[in-house]
């Protein structure tokens, strides 16, 4: 979501274009730290676990330097008793200076992974374990997801990932235009469908290349599979039906703040027609103009 764009005035009458302050939020391991690295390079001020009481201060001194317009900070659950504040808190400093809030979380499974993998405590202490403190920091921080004007659910990116996508969003939104990350997963129906997907296709309706012996061990990305599958007319028709259905939703999803989309093409065993079918696709997508990753979960490497 962009910020208002009025000017703001400073303390000595001057207008401010330009004057914007993000304020970085959410639970612990869903990557805060990448994200203000990510604004940081964007050029926005940035600063680690500021005490909520001094948020309404910071945002003045903002105001007033005539060097640093757009700041950014990170407050979470570090903050103890005194987050209950940040909510009241940002009503009277969203009157002062346009302000936006990103929240980021990731699913348990991501974080427990994330705390086993770094071996280090949960910031609500030891004497429990991560997943309890993981639900006690999501009941904690309820209030403030719910007044969130982003929030990203980092279990599908790296933190390289994380860190070009804010910077391409947030680099293309002060420039007036908006993107979307879109990721073509292919996976198979026997392994479960994707827990993450927005979309999900079904292309067991396409000949199987299982039943010809030597594309057996082979994948939906190599030539001769990929043309065998492309052979069909049915297939055809398909991946231009979706691609073009796709065009046509991205710019609503875009316009209702959503900032990625995962569409999940699914065969019997993800290892041939959900492949060809995720690159092709996706190869249309980026054609079009739209920044696209493809994942190929359940298919050999």
């Amino acid at each position: 979501m962009r910020a208002a764009t009025k000017p703001v005035r400073g303390r000595k009458g001057e207008h401010r274009d330009g004057a914007e302050l993000v304020i970085i939020t959410g639970m612990s391991g869903s990557g805060k730290a990448s994200a203000l690295k990510a604004f940081e390079d964007l050029g926005y001020y940035c600063v680690d676990n500021l005490p909520v009481d001094l948020i309404p201060r910071f945002a003045e001194l903002a105001l007033q330097s005539g060097e640093i317009p757009r700041t950014a900070l990170v407050v979470d659950v570090r903050e103890g008793s005194q987050l209950e504040r940040l909510p009241a808190i940002l009503k009277s400093v969203k009157r002062m200076i346009p302000t936006r809030v990103i929240f980021l979380e990731a699913s348990d499974a991501s974080l427990l992974r994330r705390f086993s993998e770094t071996r280090r405590p949960h910031p609500l202490g030891t004497d429990a374990p991560v997943r309890a403190s993981l639900t006690a920091e999501r009941r904690h921080l309820r209030p403030i997801r719910a007044i969130a004007d982003l929030a990203i659910d980092t279990s599908k990116f790296n933190v390289h990932e994380l860190r070009a996508h804010l910077t391409d969003r947030f680099k293309q939104q002060s420039g007036g235009h908006q993107t979307i990350l879109v990721s073509c997963v292919s996976f198979g129906f026997k392994h479960g469908v994707p827990d993450d997907a927005d979309l999900v296709f079904d292309v067991r309706f396409l000949p199987n290349p299982h039943f010809v012996p030597e594309f057996r061990p082979l994948t939906g990305r190599h030539p001769r599979v990929s043309k065998y599958i492309r052979s069909f007319p049915q297939t055809q028709e398909f991946i231009s039906r979706i691609s073009d259905l796709l065009v046509y939703l991205l710019p609503h999803y875009i316009r209702e703040g959503k900032s990625y989309l995962t569409i999940s093409f699914g065969c019997t065993g993800g290892q041939h027609r959900s492949v060809m079918i995720a690159e092709e696709v996706g190869k249309r997508l980026h054609k079009a103009g739209y920044k696209v990753k493809v994942v190929h979960r359940d298919s050999p490497k």
